[in-house]
């Protein structure tokens, strides 16, 4: 069995929980900037001292309010200040949190509920709060994040301040921290066991693995702008990186507000999905991004990538592009944007060269829930396109003699939460016991680098026999500017078809222009639509064989969404469930 590693890894001490990163913070850079909110007119910067003083009185107000050692608290909202300190506190005293992403149906909400045990509740809204207080009934807590304010603004008496040190003294590293629910693609999801040791070695093992760029740029402290969701685990292992690096993080509630806090905060560094960085290029476009001048930014970025020199036939033009263009879209992106983190899902290798081309280096990552996301991520002094990177220290990555990635390390789950009795064990593979089994399909190369080829649930078989591989296409049709989603169909069937959705805005703009009325039922059908989206999909069958190209594609008038339960949390795509809401759709793809 061949494998990869990433060498010793950072250990949490057996008597400490992740409180300890917020302590050593305050204890040994107390004034530094820690935490950023969104005010009106700039950013406000809340301390290392003045945020661990701040978990202190939040963890003394819920042991004052009955919380105790092992009780689960469930936190529902978009990422703020407020989840952050709700977590933080909770985890302090011993508590274990359960994140609620704020989008989850009523049907998921009762089953985190339910299943987790949770007794007490944290809500962003009032909507939010009323609705927990129906679903859970009379048995359990809700507060408003607002109650997180007053209870910071208490004076704690002394002998509050002693019960939350001889709390918080009694945490150890295998205690369980979180429980993560997993984004349910083919079911209900399922409580993913996180321990304050797992969570830290995640976190740690990503800041050392890229050294001082999470600490330090151009000689001024890194920054970043967290807009994952905190529900999603991916979200909480930068954030506890971020506090364990000191890097000044910048908190939004979601990826619609990132583009215009860009050029005010002025980040070094972020950890972004695919879905973000896409948006971004885009919005590129809107600034000024003409096709030539892209194409001169790949070129560019993927002589970077290959460590050439930029081509003679386009140097002069980059050189034009780079002082003028390509300098104001840096500039719209903060001025100090060099490196992001892409993880989550696959990104597509003309978003990776575009930003290598126009000076921000995306370094493709890998990880899942059960390995508390960080499994491997490029390295900066060699950073390899359409590659997940090295294992971060800590982690051994093999493969499975069916190439199965299997994970190994401090960062793996002890287990599901009790309340799931389906057979699922976490650290056994038939065949490699003590290993994590991803369900990821994958390739290591000659110098320990992960390529991830697929996904054994994810691979449509056609009915000749023919495996493909649906996200490269996927991924390659969703950067079309009017496209908002796509789902390639063809398990069982004779070939590849695909259902094709349109973002809002983009599809607007181009109704104007061609005289077509959006109100009419009927208007994805029109000959001009799916000409201007064939470009789309002939671009993302140049990646593949005939065989696995996608030969009839169907506009639909209106996108997949969490509320019909056509995907998760998390964004990605709930096959089963939109293969049988555009049943209809499909067939007639098929008619033929």
């Amino acid at each position: 069995m061949r494998e990869s590693s990433g060498g010793q890894g950072l250990k949490l001490p057996d008597d400490q929980g992740l409180a300890h990163v917020v302590e050593e913070g305050a204890r040994l850079t107390p004034d530094r900037p820690l935490l950023s909110r969104r005010v009106e007119g700039g950013w406000r910067d809340t301390t290392c001292r003045e945020f661990a003083e701040d978990v202190r009185r939040v963890g003394q107000a819920l042991i004052g309010e009955g919380v105790r050692r092992g009780d689960r608290v469930a936190v529902m909202g978009s990422t703020s200040y407020e989840w952050v300190l709700a977590d933080l506190a909770v985890l302090s005293i011993g508590a274990v949190s359960v994140p609620v992403y704020p989008t989850a149906s009523e049907e998921q909400v009762r089953h985190i509920i339910t299943d987790s045990g949770a007794a007490w509740c944290f809500a962003e809204t009032g909507e939010q709060q009323r609705d927990l207080e129906r679903i859970g009934g009379d048995s359990w807590q809700v507060w408003a994040f607002a109650e997180l304010n007053l209870w910071c603004e208490r004076e704690a008496s002394g002998a509050d301040g002693a019960v939350f040190d001889e709390r918080r003294a009694q945490v150890r590293a295998d205690h369980l921290a979180t429980i993560v629910y997993t984004s349910g693609t083919t079911g209900m999801p399922k409580g993913c066991m996180l321990t304050h040791r797992n969570m830290f070695a995640a976190s740690a093992a990503s800041v050392e693995h890229l050294g001082e760029t999470w600490r330090t740029s151009g000689g001024e402290q890194a920054a970043t702008l967290l807009v994952l969701p905190l529900s999603h685990i991916f979200g909480r292992t930068i954030l506890v990186a971020c506090l364990y690096a000191g890097t000044r993080t910048g908190l939004l509630p979601g990826f619609p507000a990132l583009l215009d806090a860009l050029a005010s905060f002025r980040p070094t560094l972020m950890g972004l999905v695919p879905y973000a960085l896409e948006k971004i290029r885009k919005a590129a476009r809107a600034m000024g991004l003409d096709p030539a001048a892209e194409r001169v930014a790949i070129e560019v970025g993927r002589a970077r990538f290959a460590g050439k020199p930029i081509p003679d036939e386009i140097k002069a033009e980059f050189t034009r592009l780079d002082a003028t263009l390509f300098a104001r879209l840096r500039e719209a992106l903060g001025g100090r944007w060099t490196h992001a983190i892409s993880g989550g899902a696959s990104l597509d290798e003309t978003t990776a060269v575009f930003f290598r081309g126009i000076g921000v280096n995306v370094l493709g990552a890998y990880g899942l829930t059960e390995a508390a996301t960080a499994v491997t991520i490029n390295p900066l002094e060699d950073n390899r396109i359409n590659s997940a990177g090295r294992p971060v220290p800590g982690v051994t990555v093999a493969l499975s003699d069916d190439d199965e990635v299997l994970v190994r390390g401090l960062n793996v789950t002890p287990g599901y939460w009790p309340g799931v009795r389906d057979g699922d064990a976490m650290g056994v593979h038939e065949e490699n016991p003590g290993w994590l089994p991803t369900g990821d399909l994958g390739r290591l190369d000659e110098d320990g680098y992960l390529y991830i080829t697929g996904r054994r649930k994810e691979i449509l078989v056609t009915s000749s026999g023919k495996n493909i591989s649906p996200t490269p296409l996927e991924d390659r049709v969703r950067l079309h500017p009017l496209v908002s989603n796509c789902m390639v169909v063809g398990d069982n069937r004779s070939f590849a078809t695909a259902l094709i959705t349109v973002d809002p805005a983009a599809i607007e703009k181009w109704a104007a222009a061609h005289d077509v009325n959006l109100q009419t039922p009927g208007w994805g059908r029109n000959p001009a639509l799916s000409e201007e989206l064939r470009s789309a999909v002939d671009d993302a069958n140049g990646l593949v064989s005939r065989a696995e190209s996608i030969r009839e594609f169907r506009v639909l008038e209106a996108d997949f969404t969490l509320a019909a339960g056509q995907l998760t949390p998390s964004m990605k795509l709930r096959r089963k469930v939109i293969e049988r809401d555009h049943a209809e759709v499909i067939e007639s793809m098929y008619a033929k």
